[in-house]
């Protein structure tokens, strides 16, 4: 089943579906791997572009993590009004359950102004964890 998780910021809509992709091990412990969609749709009037990113991935087991970066899955799209954005990625854990939040950091073409786009806290959890 996949939950779908949406939040809107200054007309820019954002929307997360996860998936659950399996467990391995490596460096002698056992991982679990999450996927997830992200649609970026501008319900705006104006164009706008993704610049960057900053994620806080939550793992039960394991100290927060904090990632910045350029763009995603190495784009800076541009979005006009009406259209989307959608990329997939993913994360692994240590634990069957976990989180991510963050944002991107927009600039709206027409009025030159940076704006940040909040990403709303999508879960992770395996399949087999009882809730």
């Amino acid at each position: 089943m996949k939950a779908m998780t949406t939040q809107i910021t200054k007309g820019i809509k954002i929307s997360v579906s996860t998936s659950f992709e399996g467990t391995f091990f490596k460096n002698y412990k056992t991982h679990y791997a999450f996927g997830y969609t992200i649609t970026i749709e501008n319900q705006s009037k104006d164009s706008v572009q993704l610049t960057s990113r900053h994620w806080k991935i939550y793992d039960s087991l394991n100290e927060l993590e904090v990632l910045d970066g350029e763009g995603v899955i190495g784009k800076k799209p541009v979005i006009l009004p009406g259209e989307s954005h959608t990329y997939s990625s993913g994360c692994l854990l240590t634990s069957t359950i976990g989180a991510m939040k963050g944002h991107y950091n927009m600039v709206n073409f027409t009025t030159n102004e940076k704006f940040r786009v909040y990403i709303p806290t999508f879960k992770f959890s395996t399949p087999f964890t009882l809730n």
